[in-house]
Formats: structure tokens, C-alpha cells, sequence
């Protein structure tokens, strides 16, 4: 059996999840049911994702984007989604809507007993650490800057080491949530699919009301289609941005840069820039210092025993 996933040229951590979780939520799967395909972790439950005519074993994955798939097909086998609204979405009873598989990694021993070493984080989505100026926003908003493209475990890590967590990334929320680090959300464009946002905080006792961050630069404008100082960039015969490489593995994901961001560091452009970035800064923090939220311990607590539960269904059926 394999993990179904999904290698984004940019990195993502909370896809990047499915690379090692498994090996320790299910010891010793990758040695069964070759024709098999694992879906966890991510808002894959898409048709065109996923290839037709292979069996797939569904713990934990999200419905938000395209056509919902047909579990009717013998060829899925669902146990487990990521929560109420996904469920609802594929006619699935809602208990059947546990909570992200995520929940569960600070129970892994690496995690455990971490340090406090930050006071305030900004995990941004992977779009704004690409095209935004971020990293430079955080500095006078007075947070550390977390880039999600960085490898997953040190990300997790840099989370876990915060006091707060201020996110517009959801696995941001959703891992400061499962290691009971309170967290705020924010958002930096009004049109943002918040259908997998309010499935996951419904499955844990929380809400989902993001507070509302302008883009960081034009280029950010540009690549979600949305304003920046007043000039719209809806897309409409506006030049798509080029996409970046992400910075090498190694590198150290609380320093990071965007290229965007890089550029924006010296000289009287890097002056305008900063500037312009201004409604940024003011925006996030504000943001930060707004009341934090968790979600309530025992159901939390609830939903990781059901989880644990369905993994224990799981290997007396496939192992």
C-alpha cells in the first residue's frame, strides 16, 4: 500500500504530512495490499486527483474542490473523512467525519516536550510565502515569520515551540489546535474557499472567522486575483506572476524568503515597497493580538480515540 501524494513544485507541509505519518499511525502498511492507494491527509477527494480503477482506502482526507467522487464504486473504501461537511458532501452519516488525520502527530514521541522558544508565529498559505513580501511584514507586526514550504517536521516543530499561532495556512491552525497552542486565523483574500476551514473546526469544537490581511505586494495581487491599493488584478488580461523555486530543503524555514520578499530588502525599491506593504503590517497585527481560540480539550480528546479506533478497524481488515 502506498500514500496517495500530492508533490507541489512550491512545497506544503501539510501535504508533505503524508511522506511519514502513516509510517507511524500504521506501522508496516507500505508491506500490504500493493494494488491499494492510501488517501489521507489534504483535500484530494477529487475524481481527477485520484486515478480511477485502483482501490483507495480513505482515513482522514477532504472534499473542496471539482466534483465530489462516487464512493458508491467498489473500488473506495471510505472509513474515515476529515469532517461533518465532507461527510455530508459524499453521503456519508456524520459520525462518519472524525477530524484531520494531523490531530494525532503530537502523540508521536518526537514531538513531545518541546520547548517554548517563540512568542507569536505567522504561518502564511503557501501562495502568500511565494508571491507576498511576508517575511519582512512580520518583523514590525512583531511576529516570527514560519514559511510552510519548509520540510514538515521542522515546521511542526517551530509550531509546537510557539505560544500563539497566527494562521492562514489550515494544517498551521490545524497542528497549533493538536498541540494546544492557541491560534487566530486570518485571511488574505475575500474570495478563499472556506469550505475545508469550517469541515475541519466543525469536526473539533472550533470557528472558523478569519480577520481579513491585504495582500503584501502586487505580484501577491496578481497571482490571487484580487486588489492591491485599490487596483484590482481580477485576472482580466492581467500577466500571471512565474512561479519560484522554493529555497533548498536545508534551509532554515523561520528565515526563508520568498522571492518576492528577497528583493524587496535593499535600496529605495525595497523603502517603496516596505511602504506599500503598510495595510499588511497594520492588518496582521491587529490580528495578533485578538482573543486566540482552542478547541475544547475533551472533544478534541474524542475525536483522536474515534480516529484511533478506526485504525484499529483498519488493520484487522488489511493486515
Amino acid at each position: 500500500m502506498q500514500p496517495y501524494y500530492w508533490a507541489s513544485h512550491h512545497g506544503n507541509f501539510g501535504d508533505d504530512l503524508n511522506l511519514w505519518l502513516w509510517d507511524y499511525l500504521l506501522p508496516g502498511f507500505r508491506d500490504v495490499h500493493a494494488d491499494t492507494m492510501l488517501v489521507g491527509v489534504g483535500t484530494v477527494l477529487n475524481p481527477v486527483l485520484l486515478p480511477p480503477g485502483q482501490k483507495k482506502l480513505v482515513i482522514g482526507s477532504g472534499y473542496g474542490y471539482g466534483e465530489a467522487p462516487d464512493i458508491n464504486d467498489p473500488e473506495w473504501d471510505v472509513r474515515c473523512v476529515r469532517g461533518p461537511l465532507t461527510a455530508a458532501k459524499l453521503g456519508l452519516s456524520p459520525d462518519r467525519g472524525i477530524t484531520d488525520p494531523a490531530a494525532l502527530i503530537p502523540d508521536m514521541p518526537e514531538f513531545q516536550n518541546l520547548p517554548k522558544i517563540y512568542k507569536k508565529t505567522f504561518v502564511p498559505h503557501w501562495e502568500s510565502a511565494e508571491f507576498g513580501m511576508w517575511q519582512s511584514v512580520c518583523e514590525p507586526a512583531g511576529l516570527t515569520w514560519l514559511d510552510p514550504r519548509g520540510e514538515a517536521k521542522s515546521v511542526i516543530r517551530a509550531i509546537a515551540q510557539s505560544e500563539m499561532i497566527v494562521a492562514e495556512s489550515m494544517h498551521g491552525a490545524i497542528l497549533a489546535d493538536a498541540f494546544r497552542v492557541p491560534w487566530i486565523a486570518v485571511s488574505t483574500s475575500r474570495s478563499i474557499n472556506n469550505f475545508k476551514w469550517n469541515d475541519w473546526a466543525q469536526s473539533v469544537g472550533a470557528t472558523y472567522n478569519p480577520h481579513f490581511v491585504p495582500v503584501s505586494t502586487r505580484a501577491e495581487a496578481v497571482a490571487k486575483k484580487t486588489k492591491f491599493w485599490g487596483m484590482s488584478f481580477d485576472g482580466g488580461g492581467q500577466q500571471q506572476p512565474a512561479h519560484h523555486q522554493p529555497a533548498s530543503a536545508d534551509a532554515s524555514v523561520m528565515t526563508r524568503t520568498a522571492a518576492p520578499a528577497a528583493s524587496a530588502q535593499t535600496g529605495l525599491r525595497g523603502m517603496a515597497k516596505q511602504v506599500l506593504a503598510a495595510p499588511s503590517i497594520l492588518a496582521l497585527w491587529q490580528a495578533s493580538r485578538t482573543e486566540p481560540q482552542l478547541s475544547p480539550d475533551a472533544m478534541l480528546q474524542d475525536k483522536k480515540q474515534r480516529f484511533r479506533a478506526v485504525l484499529d478497524e483498519i488493520r484487522r481488515d488489511y493486515f
